[in-house]
C-alpha cells in the first residue's frame, strides 16, 4: 500500500480539515478547538465521536509525521491544514470524494454527489463515478474500493481505503433498511425530493404568469 493506514481518529481529523477548507474558508486553517468541534459534530458524521483535545492533538502529530497535516507558522494560536493533494497526488475533486467517505462512511455515487454539493458541484453521477474509478485504479495504490452490492440494493457503495480495508457491511445494511426500502437508495430519495421541489417552484411560477396574463387580457383565471 502506497499510503499509511490511518486510525479512525486520524481519518476523522484529516476529513474535517479537508471539509472545513471548503465550507468555512474564512476560518481555515483551523485551530485545535475548531478541529475538535468539527470532529465531534453530530451532523454529517458516521460514526459519531466524542474526542478530547488530547485525542485530536495526538492525531495531528501523527498526521504531521506523514506530511498529511501542516501547522501554520505565525500567530498566537497554532492552526492546522491538510496536505492531501500533494501527498497523495490526487485532484481536488478526488479529495472531496475522499473527504465525504472519511466523514460519513460508505456511500453510493448518488449519495456522494449530493453530500459533496457544498464543496463541489459534480455535473452528474457519471462524473462522480469517473473520479471514483480513477481512485480505485490508481497506479500508486487504490484509495477507494467498490463494495459488493447488498441484497436488494440497486447501487453499490464505495468506501475509502485510507483507514485500511473496510469492515463487514451487514450492520450498515440493516440500518439503511430501517431508513428506506432496500430497493431505493438514500441518494435516489434525496435526488427525487430535490426534483419535486424544483417542479413545485416551476408550477408556482407558471401559475403566477398565467394569472398575470389572464388579468391583462381580462379573462377569468381557471388555474
Amino acid at each position: 500500500m502506497s499510503h499509511p493506514v490511518l486510525s479512525p481518529i486520524e481519518t476523522r481529523v484529516l476529513g474535517v480539515l479537508a471539509e472545513k477548507q471548503r465550507t468555512v474558508p474564512d476560518s481555515y486553517p483551523l485551530t485545535l478547538n475548531a478541529l475538535v468541534s468539527g470532529c465531534n459534530q453530530k451532523t454529517s458524521r458516521n460514526p459519531l465521536m466524542e474526542l478530547s483535545d488530547a485525542d485530536v492533538q495526538a492525531a495531528i502529530d501523527s498526521l504531521k509525521g506523514y506530511s498529511l497535516v501542516m501547522e501554520s507558522s505565525g500567530g498566537r494560536v497554532a492552526r492546522y491544514e491538510h496536505n492531501i493533494e500533494r501527498v497523495l497526488r490526487v485532484p481536488s475533486q478526488s479529495t472531496i470524494l475522499l473527504t465525504v467517505l472519511m466523514l460519513r462512511g460508505p456511500q453510493t455515487a448518488g449519495e456522494l454527489r449530493i453530500a459533496c454539493d457544498r464543496m463541489h458541484n459534480f455535473a452528474d453521477i457519471s462524473s462522480v463515478e469517473a473520479f471514483l474509478d480513477e481512485l480505485a485504479e490508481r497506479p500508486a495504490g487504490a484509495l477507494v474500493v467498490k463494495l459488493a452490492r447488498l441484497p436488494g440494493a440497486r447501487e453499490s457503495r464505495w468506501a475509502q481505503l485510507l483507514s485500511g480495508e473496510p469492515p463487514a457491511q451487514a450492520p450498515v445494511a440493516a440500518s439503511r433498511e430501517s431508513v428506506a426500502p432496500a430497493e431505493t437508495s438514500l441518494g435516489e430519495i434525496a435526488a427525487l425530493r430535490l426534483n419535486v421541489s424544483r417542479l413545485e417552484a416551476e408550477v408556482a411560477r407558471l401559475k403566477a404568469l398565467t394569472a398575470r396574463i389572464c388579468s391583462e387580457l381580462g379573462i377569468p383565471d381557471e388555474t
